[in-house]
């Protein structure tokens, strides 16, 4: 798949699902649309991820799009684990400020409050910086993660990205408690011992 466009990639993701019985998503979506969590209520750095997001992996009807799969409680939850790369978090967080510096440049807004065309143009101009190229694979990276993870772990709720792409996780999904970063950690603490 090297050389293949996100756009192209999300298309054939979509594509690989089209046999995913429609009723099945829409009934998990329903269910978890209680529990998403809002831009109405986020705020910065959180609400322009949010938004970016939902404009990189958007919901359709036969599709689950980034809230769905909580992406944004995901990357959270991820960015506050104890081996997350501290680079990483600053790329994440001056990626919003380029964002919203370049949108204001542009259109005089922040990027939250442009329509969909004056996203898609800002967010072009970033990918065509070296810098803002890793910042939207980053990104990308994290939604895919997301959309593919176990939910202990803050996304795919209820697997809704398992049941899109007909995916059955092995077995046994981990605890809370067994959570990759937890092993890691009691492992270490066993061969101090």
């Amino acid at each position: 798949m090297h050389g293949l466009s996100r756009r192209a990639f999300i298309q054939f993701l979509a594509t690989a699902a089209a046999a995913y019985p429609l009723s099945s998503l829409a009934e998990k979506r329903q269910n978890l649309s209680e529990n998403k969590s809002t831009s109405e209520n986020l705020t910065e750095p959180w609400l322009t991820l949010s938004v970016v997001q939902e404009h990189l992996f958007p919901a359709e009807k036969d599709s689950p799009g980034a809230s769905d799969i909580q992406a944004l409680t995901y990357l959270r939850n991820m960015m506050m684990t104890p081996d997350f790369n501290k680079e990483e978090v600053m790329l994440i967080h001056n990626g919003v400020g380029w964002l919203n510096d370049l949108a204001k440049q542009q259109y005089r807004k922040q990027f939250n409050l442009l329509n969909s065309k004056e996203k898609e143009i800002i967010l072009r101009r970033i990918e065509n910086s070296r810098l803002g190229s890793r910042w939207l694979s980053l990104l990308l990276t994290y939604l895919l993660e997301a959309l593919l993870t176990d939910p202990v772990y803050g996304g795919n709720p209820g697997g809704i990205g398992w049941t899109w792409l007909q995916h059955q996780p092995g077995f046994p999904t981990p605890t809370e408690d067994k959570k990759y970063f937890k092993l890691r950690k009691q492992t270490h603490r066993n061969l101090k011992a």
